[in-house]
Parts: structure tokens; C-alpha cells; sequence
């Protein structure tokens, strides 16, 4: 035990010196966002009721999809600079690996995360009818989805430019669906029905319904989404550990 937890440690300490020298793609999906609140808050305001809550909440969800890219790219660029068959020869196993690399990004996205929401409540002007804690499992829970499905994409996809693809596409795809832009009662009928296939619709209700202070609603959908991670999870272990991780299918 004692063994597993210093190599976890040493990866993620090498981990985090990568992210801090590479900030760039961070303060992006940090500030866009907020440019974003500021400018689409007033338009909000006069269509949608609730409207506050609707612009912080969906530019948040958006926008961290987006950095699903920051996740995948911790694991992808190891096997695109050839150092991730010498980490498997390691005692590491794969999952201290993906322990180790997860845990400076995980940081991030709840980095990402906390100061969306300061912004949206300092700035944008949302007030939180519930408690704290709430908003903070609903962050929690959703910045462990989008890591154990960031490392799922970085198992299975050949490139960066691949990768840079589907979490553009899927970040618009998942949270357009999910009602970020747009309330999913807004959305056309056909559209409503399949909007809970969406993780984006489930983080958005229970961002939403953390501020309400609905403790049901958040941990119902808190419960949904860990299931999410959990199987995205096992999937990139799975992945990794048959060889999918190798530079050679680059």
C-alpha cells in the first residue's frame, strides 16, 4: 500500500509540473466562460425565466466539456511521446497510472469549476437558495465524470487532432442536448425525449438544482452521473491494460 501510494504521489507531482508549464488551454476554457456570462446574461434576463441561473450554469457545463481535451491530452501525450510503454514497464499498475496522471487534472477541472461558480455568484449575480455543500458535491461529482470519460476518449482515440474533435463536437453535441444554451423545455419534442441521454442534461440539473436547494434532485442526479464515471472508468483501465495505450496505434 505504502509502495502504490509513493508512485501515485512521484506521477502526480510530475503530472502537475506539466500542467502548470502548459496553462494555456486552462485560462482559455476559464475565461471564455466568463466573457461569455457577462455578454449573454442580459439577453437570458429578458427570454428565460430564471434566467441568471440558466446563463452561469450552461456556459459552466460547457465550457468544462471543453476541457475534456486537458484530460484526455495528460494520457495521449505520453503515448505520443513514446513514454507510456516505459511507464508500463514500471511497478505502476494501470490504474496507479491513471491515478497518478488524474489527479493534478481532476484539480483543474475542480479549479475551473469553483471559479465559474464564484464568478457566476460575485459577478453575474446567481444566489444559492441551498447549502453550500450541495454545490460542492454537484462540483465534485461532475468534474469526476468528466475525468474518468476524458480518460476513456485519451484510450481510445489516434491523435490529438482526434481528440480535439470529439470534444468539440461532443461538448456542443452533449450540452446543447443537455439544455446549456438552451432550456431543454425549449428544445423541439423529439429533442426532449432524448435530452436525459445527455451527461451535460444531468450536470445541468444538478447544478441547478443545488442553487435551488433541492437536495433530492441533485443527489438523484449526482448518483447518475458517478454511474457515468464509473463506466467510463472501467473502460479506460480496460483500454489501457490491453494495449490500447501503445504509440504504436497512433
Amino acid at each position: 500500500m505504502i509502495g502504490s501510494m509513493r508512485r501515485i504521489a512521484a506521477l502526480a507531482r510530475h503530472n502537475t509540473l506539466l500542467r502548470v508549464r502548459d496553462p494555456g488551454p486552462f485560462l482559455s476554457y476559464l475565461l471564455m466562460p466568463m466573457l461569455l456570462m457577462a455578454v449573454l446574461k442580459p439577453l437570458y434576463l429578458r427570454a428565460i425565466p430564471g434566467g441568471t441561473s440558466q446563463v452561469a450554469t450552461g456556459m459552466l457545463v460547457m465550457f468544462s466539456v471543453l476541457a475534456l481535451h486537458i484530460v484526455g491530452a495528460a494520457t495521449l501525450s505520453e503515448r505520443g511521446w513514446h513514454t507510456w510503454e516505459r511507464l508500463r514497464a514500471t511497478r505502476a499498475t494501470v490504474t496507479e497510472l491513471l491515478l497518478g496522471k488524474s489527479i493534478p487534472v481532476y484539480a483543474v477541472l475542480l479549479l475551473q469549476q469553483v471559479t465559474l461558480t464564484g464568478y457566476g455568484i460575485a459577478v453575474i449575480g446567481v444566489r444559492p437558495a441551498g447549502a453550500w455543500w450541495l454545490l460542492a458535491v454537484a462540483i465534485g461529482v461532475w468534474g469526476a465524470t468528466l475525468l474518468a470519460i476524458g480518460a476513456a476518449l485519451a484510450a481510445v482515440v489516434r491523435s490529438h487532432g482526434e481528440l480535439h474533435a470529439i470534444c468539440d463536437i461532443g461538448a456542443l453535441a452533449v450540452t446543447t442536448l443537455g439544455g446549456a444554451l438552451v432550456p431543454v423545455a425549449l428544445l423541439p419534442p423529439w429533442l426532449q425525449q432524448v435530452a436525459p441521454l445527455s451527461p451535460g442534461y444531468w450536470a445541468l440539473t444538478m447544478l441547478q438544482a443545488a442553487i435551488r436547494g433541492d437536495v433530492h434532485r441533485t443527489l438523484t442526479a449526482a448518483g447518475l452521473l458517478l454511474i457515468v464515471a464509473a463506466v467510463a472508468g472501467v473502460v479506460a483501465c480496460a483500454r489501457l491494460s490491453r494495449g490500447w495505450g501503445r504509440a504504436t496505434l497512433l
